[in-house]
């Protein structure tokens, strides 16, 4: 019995040995495919291309007996790593006239990743980091694109002390609050504006399928490629107001960060036993206690400006506390009917948007249980 399993499992190695060499082949071509892109100017995310193919290949999947679901979990893992390979190989300049690029806190993470893909694109690069005001003058006065990238709380004072800038310079943010260093922008410029927010942390290994919303500010005409450019990197682009921006932050961004920071603060006072509650947790609760971990693992300044960053926040955040006492008390006093009514009445809110959610979390999970090592 053991001789018939060895040999089976040598079989197995033998085919995996085969996966590797094709997986690298792939690697190959996607290289070569990246060079084109680069020449032609073509974005590294085609999502039509994308769709069409995981749906040839699922239905090629079915027909030889193999999990179509298992083949698509395969290529989209294979392709997550191509983008990211493609990226290396630069991209094509929509703009190769523009005299340079000044990235304000361009030593920074994320101001550190927009300088090294606006090179990758072809664009001369120069960095202003807060000890180089002497020479800003100097610095910014035949620029092309200044892009802010400080924190939060320091973004409005850089712009009040801008120099005047060429009159068809673009200037652009990227802080993840939009209207007040939108309005500073037009105060201080008489040129193109344009305030950015990218939804990614700097870690990221490509920009294919992140989002950058982005916001008018002036001069659509002259910032237009920009976007260009940033769909070329493969960014998912989306136009939002100002106003509408800092609305819908208080809910993705600060309610979301504040009610990670309240769980985990809570687990720190109650001196939870991580350890055993990863031992003896679903997929689920481990994917959720990750996301709120990896908050920690993260600098306190970001977040705290985040939620600090307009008073509409803290009001979402007692609003929501208020909710959540209310809830409590529903429980409390009505119990078990109680819950459920309300849990149908948010259901019904949530309408076709929950089995959208629930087949996505369901890839989520199994990722996440994969990813597991369990010892005895």
């Amino acid at each position: 019995m053991v001789d018939e399993l060895q040999v089976l499992r040598d079989q197995i190695d033998e085919v995996d040995q085969q996966l590797v060499e094709l997986f690298a082949r792939r690697l190959k071509l996607v290289a070569g495919v990246g060079e084109v892109k680069s020449r032609q100017g073509v974005p590294i995310y085609a999502p039509d291309r994308e769709a069409a193919m995981l749906a040839r290949r699922r239905a090629e999947a079915e027909a030889k007996g193999v999990p179509p679901d298992l083949i698509e979990d395969v290529l989209r893992r294979a392709m997550r790593e191509s983008y990211a390979s493609e990226k290396d190989t630069g991209f094509k300049c929509i703009k190769p006239e523009l005299s340079k690029a000044v990235v304000i806190g361009g030593a920074g993470q994320l101001g550190g990743l927009f300088a090294h893909l606006l090179r990758l694109s072809g664009y001369p690069v120069e960095i202003l980091e807060k000890d180089d005001w002497d020479g800003a003058d100097a610095l910014l006065g035949d620029a092309g694109l200044v892009v802010i990238a400080v924190p939060i709380d320091q973004t409005v004072a850089v712009i009040e002390r801008l120099p005047v800038l060429p009159a068809d310079c673009l200037l652009v943010d990227l802080t993840s609050v939009k209207s007040e260093p939108l309005a500073a922008m037009l105060k201080a410029h008489t040129g193109p504006v344009l305030g950015l927010h990218p939804m990614f942390g700097p870690d990221v290994s490509s920009l294919a399928k992140q989002v950058i919303i982005y916001s008018d500010g002036r001069g659509a005409g002259q910032y237009e490629w920009l976007l260009a450019q940033m769909r070329i990197w493969g960014a998912r682009l989306q136009a939002v107001s100002a106003q509408e921006h800092d609305q819908a932050m208080s809910l993705v961004q600060a309610l979301r960060h504040f009610t990670s920071f309240a769980y985990g603060a809570h687990l720190c006072a109650e001196q939870a036993d991580l350890a055993q509650l990863l031992r003896l947790s679903s997929p689920i609760y481990r994917l959720e206690l990750a996301m709120v971990g990896r908050l920690f693992a993260q600098d306190p300044a970001l977040y705290a400006d985040i939620i600090l960053s307009s008073p509409r926040n803290l009001e979402m955040i007692r609003r929501y506390h208020r909710r959540f006492g209310e809830l409590l008390d529903q429980l409390e006093n009505g119990g078990r009917e109680a819950f459920i009514e309300q849990f149908a009445t948010v259901s019904a809110f949530f309408g076709d948007y929950a089995d959208i959610f629930l087949k996505e979390s369901r890839l989520l999970l199994a990722q996440a249980n994969d990813s597991r090592h369990h010892q005895d």
